[in-house]
Order: structure tokens, then C-alpha cells, then sequence
């Protein structure tokens, strides 16, 4: 392929990230300098079951989360992405001189396809688990359905298990237990947490939030009053339930679609935790990151992660220090948003990341 052939085909495969194959008359300026093709980007891909987006992507560009910029949509055009489907193919050809990306779909899919309807560009739906998701939707799906960062305030005056069977204070499945300030009917399912650890400002020392840790579910069998005491079932326990735990009502199971894009403003922090307490993060790792909402922070942004600066070892005292430069490692995609925490996933690393590492706008 020419170099300029290489130019106009990064004006167009945005599309694959997107799900969204068009085909457009005109595509604006070219970005020759800032999206590269893979080397060995193939002519065509046949899509199968477990693609995500993401990965679909890097087989044609060196920088998969630059689909957006590629395509220079504004943001309600990126609120109806298409979702493709295994057997679609991805074909990569000329049309008028300039390379273009089309989709050939596939037919057998159109039942599939009928169950998933345009959306946001956020997408929040129950998961039907045919079409291509954008990011590994096993790696996040747990941090979904569970609230893991709450404000301090909020978790202390929430509901609470006051007592267990016979005077136990540790609960498993099959328990009955009994629990204050609910305010909720026969039937209705909560999830229990326990106070977990403060996450903290790494620079101010500043807690931003408490991480918790989800203890089990249960079932309201008995509602009493409110305000007096209601009766629930343990239906699973995945750590020991005790007195004192909180109760928060258990969401839907959703699936939600991300779109990747850049944060348009500078926005520098830090990792400050890694979920399970893993020290040295790899692929698929969740990390949470000490900017938020309140920071301009988005579902779908993807941050660079870079090695913390790392001192040069001195010969003498007298030595000014120097640190050796910091290398970007790896790709955050932002899939949680608090206020003034983000948890994202991490994605193409080629190094562990550890806490203290750094997140920047690309």
C-alpha cells in the first residue's frame, strides 16, 4: 500500500471500533501523523464469538483507541453505534482511490442483531451476549453490579444486619437474619458490604472515598415495619456475612457499551489502587485512579499509563538528583465513574503497573 493510499485509509477506521460501518462520501483531513495502520493489517476479517471491539481494532490500527478521532464525529453521531456480530466480515478495500472499511454482514445474525437496538453512546441494556462488546465484558462484569466505592457518610447510616440465628455473628447460605431501615417489600434482594479501606490522595492524603467489599446476597422474606426489623434469606455468601454488615439494594445485571474518545482536557493523576490488592497489575487488571467526574472524567475515556519517574543512583551526595524519563506502558479504559474516583481496566501493557504509577490524557 502507497503512503498515501496508508493516509486516507486512517481517515476511516474509526468505524471499527464504533460497530458503526459507513460509508462516507467525503472524510475530512487526513491524520497521516497521529493514526498508523498495523504493519500486516489484513484485507478482511471475519469477526467470531469472544471478539471485542477493542481487539478487532488492533488488528487494524497501531492505536485502537483512536477510532473516534478518526472518523471526527461529534458526539451526537456517536450516540448510535451499530453492534456487529460473529460471521460479520470486516473488509478493508479502495473505493474511488481511497482505502475504505465496509461490513459484509452476516445474515444469520438478524435474529441477534433485532435484540440489540441503537442506543446512547453509553449504552446500558441486559446483555444478550451475541454481539461484539468493546472491552472483555468478563473482566468487568462484576464491577459493574456492585457499588465498590461509597461515601463514607452514606455507608454508615445504611441499612444493617442487627442479628443472625441464633446469636451467630457469622452468616452463611441458607440463614435467616435480621436487619434495621429498610424500606423495601417481600421479595425485593439487597447485597451485603463491609467497611472496607479508605482510598486516599496520594499527594494530599485526602480520602476520596471507601473501597468495600461485597459479602453476599439476600432476599427480603418478612418487611416488618419500617424502621423496625425486617427478616431476610442469605441466598449466597461469598465471604463470611457479620452482624454489622450494610445492606444496599441489588441492581440489574447490565451490559453497557462503550464508546472509546480521549478526555479533551488535560487531565494527569495517579494509580491508587489495584483491585484485590494484586501489586504488580497486568492485562485486564481493575485499577482505580485518583480523578473523577468532578475532574471531567467519562465512561469510555481512555487514559495513558505511564511508569512513575524512577531516581538515577548517585555516585556522591553532592549529586544533583535526576530521574530517567517516564515511559507509557499500557491503555485505562475508564468503565466507572465516582465523583473523585475512576475504576478502568487495564488493557495492552507491557510492563506490571503498580500504585503510583501515572494516568494521562493521551
Amino acid at each position: 500500500m502507497r503512503p498515501s493510499s496508508i493516509s486516507s485509509a486512517k481517515r476511516t477506521c474509526k468505524a471499527l471500533a464504533l460497530g458503526i460501518i459507513s460509508f462516507a462520501a467525503t472524510v475530512g483531513v487526513a491524520l497521516a501523523d497521529e493514526i498508523k495502520l498495523q504493519d500486516n493489517a489484513p484485507d478482511r476479517y471475519v469477526v467470531v464469538k469472544g471478539d471485542t471491539l477493542w481487539g478487532i481494532s488492533g488488528k487494524f490500527l497501531k492505536d485502537p483507541w483512536k477510532w473516534p478521532d478518526i472518523w471526527k464525529m461529534n458526539k451526537e453521531e456517536i450516540k448510535n453505534p451499530h453492534w456487529i456480530y460473529p460471521g460479520d466480515v470486516i473488509v478493508l478495500d479502495m473505493v474511488n482511490g481511497d482505502p475504505q472499511l465496509r461490513l459484509l454482514k452476516n445474515d444469520q445474525t438478524d435474529a441477534m442483531r433485532a435484540q440489540d437496538k441503537l442506543g446512547p453512546r453509553v449504552r446500558i441494556t441486559p446483555y444478550t451476549g451475541f454481539a461484539a462488546p468493546t472491552i472483555p465484558t468478563s473482566a468487568i462484569e462484576p464491577f459493574l453490579s456492585k457499588p465498590l466505592v461509597v461515601d463514607a457518610n452514606e455507608f454508615k447510616i445504611a441499612p444493617r444486619i442487627g442479628l443472625g440465628p441464633d446469636d451467630r455473628l457469622v452468616l452463611t447460605t441458607g440463614d435467616r437474619v435480621y436487619a434495621t431501615g429498610l424500606d423495601a417489600g417481600r421479595g425485593d434482594s439487597f447485597q451485603s458490604y463491609r467497611s472496607g479501606k479508605p482510598l486516599k490522595d496520594p499527594d494530599s492524603g485526602e480520602v476520596l472515598g471507601f473501597e468495600v467489599t461485597y459479602t453476599g446476597d439476600l432476599t427480603i422474606t418478612d418487611p416488618g415495619e419500617f424502621g423496625e426489623v425486617a427478616t431476610l434469606l442469605v441466598n449466597k455468601s461469598v465471604q463470611e456475612i457479620q452482624v454489622g454488615d450494610r445492606l444496599i439494594p441489588r441492581p440489574r445485571r447490565e451490559f453497557i457499551q462503550y464508546i472509546p474518545h480521549a478526555p479533551k482536557q488535560e487531565l494527569i493523576g495517579k494509580i491508587i489502587s489495584s483491585y484485590g490488592g494484586v501489586n504488580d497489575a497486568g492485562p485486564y487488571t481493575t485499577l482505580v485512579i485518583n480523578r473523577g467526574e468532578s475532574d471531567g472524567l467519562e465512561l469510555g475515556h481512555v487514559l495513558f499509563v505511564y511508569k512513575a519517574a524512577r531516581q538515577m543512583v548517585k555516585e556522591n551526595r553532592n549529586e544533583p538528583t535526576k530521574f530517567a524519563p517516564s515511559t507509557k506502558v499500557g491503555n485505562l479504559f475508564i468503565y466507572r465513574v465516582y465523583n473523585r474516583l475512576a475504576y478502568g481496566l487495564l488493557l495492552d501493557s507491557t510492563v506490571p503497573v503498580n500504585v503510583g504509577d501515572q494516568v494521562r490524557q493521551p
